[in-house]
C-alpha cells in the first residue's frame, strides 16, 4: 500500500532541501507533527523521534538523503514500519514535491489500513501548508 501526493511549488528545490532539514521546525510547515528532532545530523543513519498531534511519538531513522533532491525517514514500532520519502525536482516555475509513504513489517497489514486512511486526509494539507510556507519564506529572501 503506498499514498502519494505532489504539489508544485513556486521555489527552487535548494528551499525546499533547506526546508526539510531543518527537521526541529517541521511542524512550522506540517499540521500534523507536534514535534521531530534528529540526534545528530540530517543524514543517513541519524535517530531521532517525532511525535504527532494526534497519537504518541515514535522513533525515526533517516535512510536515505540526496542533498537538494530527496530523503527518507521510517517511523517504527514492534513489527510495524511506515516509510516517508520526500523527493523535489526542478520545474518550470520552480519544484515538483512529492511526498510517499508506505508500510512494512508484520502488523503492516493490521495498522497499515487506518494510518493510510489518516494520510489520506492529512497529505494534501501537509503539502498545501510546505508550498504556502515555503513560498512565504522564499518571498523574504
Amino acid at each position: 500500500m503506498h499514498i502519494e501526493e505532489r504539489i508544485h511549488i513556486a521555489v527552487p528545490p535548494m528551499v525546499i532541501d533547506h526546508i526539510w532539514s531543518e527537521v526541529d521546525q517541521w511542524h512550522l510547515w506540517d499540521p500534523d507533527t507536534k514535534q521531530a528532532r534528529l540526534h545528530g545530523p540530517f543524514a543517513v543513519g541519524t535517530k531521532g523521534r517525532i511525535v504527532p498531534k494526534k497519537g504518541m511519538g515514535v522513533p525515526m531513522v533517516v535512510t536515505e538523503r540526496s542533498e537538494g533532491r530527496s530523503f527518507t525517514v521510517e517511523g517504527h514500532i514492534p513489527l510495524f514500519r511506515m516509510h516517508f520519502e520526500h523527493t523535489v525536482s526542478q520545474v518550470d516555475g520552480g519544484s515538483e514535491v512529492a511526498h510517499r509513504v508506505w508500510f512494512t513489517g508484520a502488523l503492516a497489514s493490521l495498522f497499515g489500513p487506518g494510518v493510510a486512511k489518516q494520510l489520506k486526509t492529512g497529505l494534501p494539507r501537509t503539502m498545501q501548508s510546505l508550498k504556502t510556507y515555503a513560498e512565504q519564506r522564499h518571498s523574504k529572501t
